[in-house]
C-alpha cells in the first residue's frame, strides 16, 4: 500500500540545538583560596582575642600587652657622654636599650594636652611623671657643673614609675674602681637628684649594675656583692640628701646580668645605678 502523504496539519520536525562549550585549557585559578585562608586566619585570631579578653583578669591582660609591646629601643652609640653639649647631644628622656623584666619604654616626647589625666594604664604619660622629669631636669640645669654631669643621666618611663639611670662611661664613674665609695662627681649628682625628688612622696627602688670584668686573683668579692653594695651606698647618700627613710621600697644588686651594652659586657656604660621613682 502506498505511503500516505504528509498532510498540512502534521506538526513540523523538532529542532535540536547542540550547545558546545569551548575550554581554552587549564583549570580556574586558586587565588581565592589564599584570600579565604587569610580571612579564616584573621577570624581565628579575632575570636582568640575575644576569648583572652573574657578569660583573663585586668592584671593578666596588662602582662600580655606588656609582653607584646616593643620595649627595647636601640640607643645612639654616642649617647653616653661622647657627644658634645648638654646630655651628650641627647635628652634626659631619650629611650634606652636596657633589658627590663616588665615591658618598659622610653620616650622623647613629654607633650601632653592641657588638663590631661591619663596615666600609664591608659597608655600615656601622667602629669605627675612629667612634673617629676621637669623638676629633675631643671635642677640638673641649675649650675654649669651639674649641666656637665647631666649627660650621665637618663630618664625612662616604666610600668612602675620614672626610672633614673646614672651611667658610667670612659670619663665618668659613679664609684671608685672595685669599691662602693662614691666619687665627688657622683656625690654632687645624687645630691641634686635628692633635692629634686625630696618633696615627692612616692616610694623608691635602687638597683646596682656592674660590667662583666673579672675580679683580680686574691681580692675577695664578686660583682653580686659589689652591685648590691653600690645600691646601698646610693641609698645612704640619698638619705643624707633629704630622702625619707621610709620611702625606700627595695634595694637590689644584679651584677652584670642586665647589661646596657650586651655586645660588649666589659663596656664601662654597663656600670650604672638605676633609681625608680614609683607611682
Amino acid at each position: 500500500m502506498a505511503a500516505a502523504r504528509k498532510g498540512k496539519n502534521e506538526p513540523p520536525a523538532p529542532i535540536i540545538v547542540k550547545k558546545v562549550t569551548v575550554v581554552a585549557g587549564g583549570h580556574h585559578g586558586g587565588a581565592w583560596k589564599v584570600a579565604y585562608a587569610d580571612f579564616v586566619t584573621a577570624m581565628m585570631a579575632f575570636f582568640l582575642l575575644l576569648w583572652i579578653l573574657g578569660a583573663t583578669t585586668e592584671k593578666q591582660r596588662k602582662g600580655i600587652a606588656d609582653y607584646f609591646t616593643p620595649t627595647l629601643v636601640k640607643t645612639r652609640q654616642a649617647s653616653a657622654g661622647s657627644a658634645t653639649g648638654l646630655l651628650g647631644g641627647s635628652s634626659l628622656t631619650d629611650a634606652d636599650n636596657y633589658p627590663h623584666r616588665a615591658g618598659q619604654t622610653g620616650t622623647k616626647s613629654m607633650t601632653i594636652p592641657r588638663d590631661a589625666t591619663g596615666g600609664p594604664k591608659e597608655g600615656g604619660t601622667s602629669i605627675k611623671r612629667v612634673a617629676r622629669k621637669q623638676e629633675i631636669e631643671a635642677k640638673l640645669n641649675s649650675t654649669e657643673a651639674l649641666r656637665k654631669l647631666a649627660r650621665q643621666v637618663r630618664m625612662v618611663d616604666t610600668t612602675e614609675g620614672v626610672r633614673i639611670d646614672l651611667v658610667d662611661d670612659a670619663d665618668f664613674s659613679m664609684f671608685r674602681l672595685g669599691t662602693t665609695v662614691l666619687t665627688p662627681e657622683a656625690t654632687a649628682l645624687l645630691q641634686a637628684l635628692g633635692q629634686a625628688a625630696g618633696s615627692d612622696k612616692g616610694a623608691l627602688t635602687i638597683r646596682g649594675h656592674t660590667d662583666a670584668l673579672p675580679w683580680r686573683d686574691g681580692i675577695p668579692g664578686n660583682n653580686w656583692s659589689l652591685s648590691a653594695g653600690r645600691a646601698e651606698a646610693t641609698r645612704q647618700a640619698l638619705l643624707r640628701d633629704g630622702i625619707a627613710e621610709d620611702r625606700f621600697k627595695r634595694i637590689e644588686g644584679v651584677a652584670d646580668r642586665e647589661l646596657l651594652i650586651p655586645g660588649d659586657p666589659t663596656d664601662p656604660r654597663n656600670r650604672r645605678i638605676s633609681i625608680t621613682l614609683m607611682d
